[in-house]
């Protein structure tokens, strides 16, 4: 089909989960086994990967039962209680949080200290903010979207966080509709801008292309926000999980596609589509 296949240069794992992996890599290869609190990273290619390698990925209630073993804690983080648990079991503790997140979960502490009441924009059930809200001993109030507050009965003053992974211009619109309800906001902008930072180029890359095809696991938050920045430029941007998704029908003779993904996806990942899309 003389297809133009291009690789985002700025696409691929940011650095807190290129930390990580590289400690689980470190291990696998002079141990050949190493246990992992939950997914390593939100793709499940990458995951497979390292468990054929001899990584055991753990649930909580899994972790129950872990002795004297050595045991990673990912980028994501954990609350204070999983540390105790690890230690009273006799366990090593590869402690791969990203520095990003180690500094929000002090931050949300000391506010905490302050008497701040404090709103989380992010996620409930995910893990950095199940980890945040362990060290807030559940004081805390988490939110997706602003219906779900009753500004009525909250405090005319608060302190807003946001998930690192969060899209940082829903952030700042929220800070705006609680102002506009009367409510005094102290933003704590804690978006990461290794993810926030990307929206602008990742756009300008889609807009090189006549089709975009995106990769990134189906759980991970940051894809889902990184995949909407691609469709707001160029309506032919197509999400995928595994190269095995890709449909020759997106594309036409003579197409120029770009390749870009999440923090979480891997670059042998993309290499991987760029390879089986120049071959059509």
């Amino acid at each position: 089909m003389n297809l133009k296949v291009e690789i985002d240069p700025r696409s691929g794992f940011c650095f807190g989960v290129v930390k990580a992996i590289k400690r689980a890599l470190e291990i696998l290869k002079t141990d050949g086994k190493l246990y992992c609190l939950g997914q390593i990273v939100h793709n499940d290619v990458e995951v497979k990967r390292l468990q054929d390698m001899g990584m055991i990925t753990l649930s909580h209630d899994e972790l129950l039962n872990i002795y004297g073993q050595k045991v990673l804690i990912r980028a994501h983080g954990e609350p204070p209680e999983t540390y105790e648990l690890l230690r009273r079991n006799g366990n090593e503790i590869l402690d791969a949080t990203c520095p990003i997140v180690l500094k929000l979960q002090d931050r949300i502490k000391n506010s905490e200290l302050e008497g701040d009441f404090i709103l989380i924009y992010g996620k409930a059930n995910h893990p950095e903010v199940v980890g945040l809200m362990g060290h807030l001993n559940g004081n805390g109030v988490v939110f997706k979207d602003i219906e779900e507050l009753d500004l009525d009965t909250l405090p005319k003053s608060i302190t807003l966080y946001s998930q690192t992974t969060m899209s940082i211009d829903k952030l700042y619109d929220i800070r705006q509709k609680l102002e506009n309800a009367g409510i005094s906001v102290l933003l704590k902008d804690t978006v990461c801008r290794q993810v926030s930072g990307r929206k602008e180029e990742m756009q300008s890359f889609c807009r090189r292309h006549d089709v975009i095809v995106f990769i990134s696991g189906v759980e991970s938050s940051n894809g889902k926000v990184l995949f909407e920045s691609c469709r707001e430029v160029n309506s032919r941007s197509y999400k995928i999980s595994g190269v095995q998704e890709i449909n020759p029908d997106w594309f036409q003779e003579g197409n120029s596609i770009g390749i870009c993904g999440a923090t979480s996806t891997p670059t042998w990942q993309m290499e991987q589509a760029m390879q089986l899309i120049s071959a059509l």
